[in-house]
C-alpha cells in the first residue's frame, strides 16, 4: 500500500503539471451533454420522463470508455521512454506501478466526471432517487470506471504504438457508446442487434444508474441485463477485473523483460 500510494503521489504530480489529460478525458462527454441533452432535447423524446435526465446516465459511463484511452497512452508512453525500466530496477513490487496508474486516473475520472454533472444540471438534469440509490449508482460508475481504466492498462502493455492505441481506443469509444442505450432506446433496432447491444456492459451500466437515480422508466426485456441491470453490472464488471487484472500484471512482467 505504501507503494502504491508513493506512485499515486508522483502520478499525482505529473497531472497538475498536465492539467490538459482531465480535460482530455471529459471534452468528448461534456460536448454529448450539450449536444444531447440541450440542443437536441426538444427534438429527442423518451417515453416516461425527460430526455436530458435519460441520457446522463450514459455520458457518465462514457467518462469510463474515454479513459481507456488516456490511460493506455500514459503507460505506453512509460514504457517507450524507459521509466518502467527504472520501476523494475526499484525494490518495490511491480504490481504497485499499475495499482498505482489506476488509483491516480479513477481521480482524473472523478474530476471529469464533476464538469459532467455540472454541464448536465445546467441543462436540467436531476436525481429523484434516494440518497442510498443515488450513491450505489456513483459506485457503480465508479466501479465500471476503474475496470475500464485496467482493460487502458492492458492496451497499452500489449500494443505500445501510441498511434495504434489512439486510433483503437476511439473507435471503441464510438462502438461501445452507440451501440448500447447510452443514448436511445433499444426498442427500435432488429431482433439480433438488440439483443448484442442489451449485453453491452455499457448498457447495464447506464441502465442501472437511469434505475437507481430515477430518471428513467426501467426498459422492457427478457434479457438478464435488461430485468436486472444492477446485478448484470456488479457481475459483467467483476468478471471482466479478474480476468483482466491477471492478464495486465503478466503483460507487466513480459513487456519489461523485453
Amino acid at each position: 500500500m505504501s507503494e502504491v500510494l508513493s506512485l499515486t503521489g508522483r502520478q499525482m504530480t505529473h497531472l497538475r503539471r498536465t492539467p490538459e489529460k482531465i480535460i482530455a478525458v471529459s471534452l468528448t462527454p461534456v460536448a454529448m451533454v450539450v449536444i444531447l441533452g440541450y440542443l437536441f432535447a426538444s427534438v429527442i423524446t423518451v417515453e416516461g420522463g425527460a430526455y436530458h435526465d435519460y441520457v446522463m446516465a450514459g455520458v457518465f459511463a462514457q467518462v469510463g470508455l474515454a479513459c481507456v484511452g488516456s490511460t493506455a497512452i500514459g503507460v505506453a508512453s512509460d514504457l517507450q521512454t524507459g521509466l518502467t525500466d527504472r520501476f523494475r530496477s526499484m525494490p518495490i513490487s511491480r504490481a504497485s506501478v499499475l495499482f498505482a496508474y489506476t488509483v491516480a486516473d479513477l481521480v482524473t475520472a472523478v474530476a471529469a466526471m464533476g464538469a459532467v454533472a455540472g454541464v448536465g444540471l445546467l441543462v436540467g438534469w436531476r436525481i429523484h432517487g434516494g440518497l442510498l440509490e443515488s450513491l450505489a449508482a456513483v459506485g457503480l460508475i465508479l466501479g465500471f470506471t476503474y475496470t475500464m481504466l485496467w482493460l487502458g492498462v492492458l492496451i497499452g502493455l500489449v500494443m505500445r504504438n501510441l498511434e495504434a492505441i489512439n486510433g483503437i481506443t476511439a473507435l471503441a469509444l464510438v462502438v461501445f457508446s452507440f451501440l448500447s442505450n447510452s443514448f436511445m432506446p433499444l426498442r427500435g433496432l432488429p431482433d439480433w442487434l438488440r439483443t448484442v447491444a442489451e449485453w453491452n456492459p455499457v448498457s447495464s451500466v447506464a441502465e442501472a444508474c437511469r434505475v437507481l437515480w430515477h430518471n428513467a422508466p426501467a426498459s422492457e426485456g427478457a434479457s438478464l441485463p435488461v430485468r436486472h441491470p444492477e446485478l448484470a453490472s456488479l457481475l459483467t464488471l467483476g468478471v471482466l477485473l479478474a480476468v483482466i487484472v491477471p492478464l495486465a500484471l503478466r503483460a507487466f512482467r513480459t513487456a519489461a523483460a523485453r
